[in-house]
């Protein structure tokens, strides 16, 4: 291969037997299916105050969020909760239950936020966090959380706690129907 050969997938086709655009090797005609990427975190609870971390990498550094990332392969879900946890806080963490699963079609995203609970109060940042912290729903920094997302599942999770409705949430709240901030 010299500089500028286009080997690999180069060109934007529909595949035979397919019904969308994929990137194509013109000469083996291997397809590359980019598929959406899969986040799994938690809303995670100590008592009455919830686990966030200060991100320390972009996007988004400097702002709140769940402890949260990428699914790894060969991974369950709620595994990739519980490392993330652990990755991101130093979290030791009790899955229990599905919180919500956010489609983000625009960003390619698929997120299944889980409820958890800490097993110990004991948290400190990780490489991913410049710090961590439980914070009262009075005292979370809305106006500096790191993503939409983020917000959702802090206002699904009251909700859920506030009307015992564990169902799996699926879509962002109304933050009019009296759960506000």
């Amino acid at each position: 291969m010299t500089d500028g050969d286009p080997r690999g997938p180069s060109v934007r086709r529909i595949p035979e037997g397919d019904n969308r655009e994929r990137m194509i090797c013109a000469e083996c005609g291997f397809v590359l299916y980019d598929n959406p990427k899969i986040v799994v975190g938690s809303v995670t609870r100590w008592g009455e105050r919830i686990l966030l971390c200060r991100r320390s990498i972009n996007p988004r550094r400097g702002f709140w969020t769940l402890p949260a990332g990428y699914l790894e392969l060969n991974e369950s879900t709620s595994a990739g909760a519980e490392r993330e946890a652990w990755e991101e806080a130093q979290a030791r963490i009790q899955i229990e239950g599905l919180l919500a699963i956010y489609d983000i079609p625009r960003i390619s995203q698929v997120q299944l936020i889980y409820r958890a609970r800490l097993l110990d109060e004991a948290v400190a940042a990780g490489p991913e966090s410049l710090e961590v912290r439980l914070f009262g729903w009075d005292e979370i920094p809305w106006d500096d959380l790191a993503f939409p997302s983020v917000r959702w599942a802090l206002h699904h999770d009251k909700e859920a706690l506030v009307t015992g409705d564990l169902t799996t949430r699926c879509a962002p709240p109304d933050p009019t129907a009296g759960i506000g901030e």
